[in-house]
C-alpha cells in the first residue's frame, strides 16, 4: 500500500462547528491521505469553509438534500483510495488512526473491512465511555467465514462509521449504502454485505471518536422503529451465517426475542414502563431469549471475553455456562 491508498470521506449537514474538527483531523493524520467533503445541501456556511480550504481536501455539494446513505455513496465514488475511512461530522479521528490501520491491512491483505475501538466523548470532548475490545491481542483478524456468526451473537462488532475504514472495491460491488436504512442501521447493512466478500480485522486501540449529543441523528428515531430495523438486519445476518455453525446457531425466532428483550430495557430504561412490556411482551417468558440476552450482556461488560485468537474462532458457550 502505498500512502495514497486511503481516502478519508467525511459526510456534513448543516454542522460547520463540528465539521471543523472532524475535517482538522482527517487533514493531520501522520501519514497523507485522500480527503473529501460531501456536503448534503448546508444552508450554512459550509461551502464558504471548503472554499478557504482550497485543494486540501475534494470538495463537492450535493445539488439539494438526497440524504446521509446517499451522500456517502457519491464519495466513494469520487474517492481514489483503494481503502476508504468513513467520517460523520460530528466524529473525529486520532492523529495515527489511519497509520495504524493501514499496518494492520498491510499484514492481511485477504481482508476487506477493518475496525479500530472508539472513545464516545460528549459536546465537550469528555469521555464517556469506550468500546468494548474483541478479544485480547492488539490486532484480531477474522475469517469470512466466521464473521456472520459472529455478528449474529454480537461478539463481532464493527461499530458505527468513525471505526470503520473498507475497501472501495468490496463497497461499490455490494452495492453501497441503502437509503431505506438512512440513518437506521444504514452502516450496519453495509458491513453485513462488504464482509461477504473477505476477512475482517479488528484492532484494539482506540482511535477514533465518537461524539454523543442532543440533537445527534440516531436520537431521532423511536423504539419500535429501531427494533423493527434492527430485526430485519439481524434476519439478513442469520441468512449469511456459514454452514459450519448450524448446529449450534440459535433459531430465528430466539434471536427476535432478543432483540425484544434488548430494546424493552432500553425503553423500561427510559422510563417509558408501558413501552417496555408492549416491546418485551412474549420475550419476557423465553428461557433461551433470557440465556442469549444474559450471554450478550455479559460480554459487553467484560464479564467475559471473547474467545478470539489470530488463527481461530472460538464459541463463548462454556464460560456462559459456567457464569449463568
Amino acid at each position: 500500500m502505498t500512502v495514497t491508498d486511503f481516502s478519508i470521506v467525511i459526510t456534513t449537514f448543516n454542522r460547520l462547528s463540528l465539521l471543523r474538527k472532524a475535517v482538522e483531523s482527517a487533514l493531520n493524520q501522520t501519514i497523507d491521505c485522500e480527503v473529501i467533503v460531501i456536503d448534503d445541501c448546508s444552508t450554512d456556511e459550509t461551502p464558504e469553509y471548503a472554499q478557504e480550504l482550497g485543494n486540501k481536501i475534494i470538495y463537492y455539494r450535493n445539488p439539494k438534500n438526497i440524504g446521509h446513505s446517499a451522500s456517502v455513496n457519491i464519495g466513494v465514488e469520487i474517492a481514489t483510495g483503494k481503502w476508504i475511512k468513513l467520517l460523520d461530522d460530528d466524529d473525529y479521528l486520532a492523529l495515527n488512526c489511519i497509520e495504524e490501520m493501514k499496518k494492520a491491512i498491510e499484514s492481511h491483505p485477504q481482508a476487506v473491512i477493518c475496525s479500530c475501538q472508539s472513545i464516545q466523548v460528549d459536546q465537550q470532548e469528555q469521555e464517556i465511555s469506550r468500546s468494548q475490545k474483541v478479544g485480547l491481542d492488539q490486532t484480531i483478524y477474522i475469517a469470512q467465514e466466521d464473521i456472520h456468526y459472529g455478528m449474529l451473537l454480537e461478539q463481532v462488532p464493527f461499530g458505527t462509521p468513525v471505526q470503520i475504514a473498507f475497501r472501495r472495491d468490496a463497497f461499490l460491488a455490494s452495492g453501497g449504502w441503502n437509503s431505506k436504512f438512512d440513518l437506521a442501521y444504514d452502516d450496519i447493512d453495509s458491513w453485513v454485505r462488504i464482509s461477504q466478500m473477505g476477512d475482517a480485522i479488528f484492532i484494539n486501540q482506540y482511535l477514533a471518536y465518537r461524539r454523543l449529543w442532543t440533537g445527534s441523528y440516531h436520537e431521532e428515531f423511536s423504539f419500535l422503529k429501531r427494533l423493527q430495523t434492527h430485526i430485519e438486519i439481524k434476519k439478513n445476518i442469520y441468512s449469511l451465517v456459514h454452514q459450519k455453525y448450524q448446529t449450534i446457531t440459535p433459531s430465528f425466532a430466539t434471536v427476535r426475542h432478543y432483540l425484544n428483550l434488548h430494546w424493552g430495557f432500553v425503553a423500561l430504561f427510559s422510563e417509558r414502563i408501558p413501552l417496555f412490556f408492549e416491546i418485551a411482551n412474549v420475550a419476557l417468558v423465553s428461557p433461551r431469549a433470557w440465556r442469549l440476552f444474559i450471554q450478550i450482556s455479559l460480554w459487553k461488560k467484560g464479564v467475559i471475553n471473547s474467545s478470539f485468537s489470530q488463527t481461530k474462532y472460538h464459541r463463548l458457550e462454556t464460560k456462559v455456562n459456567e457464569l449463568v
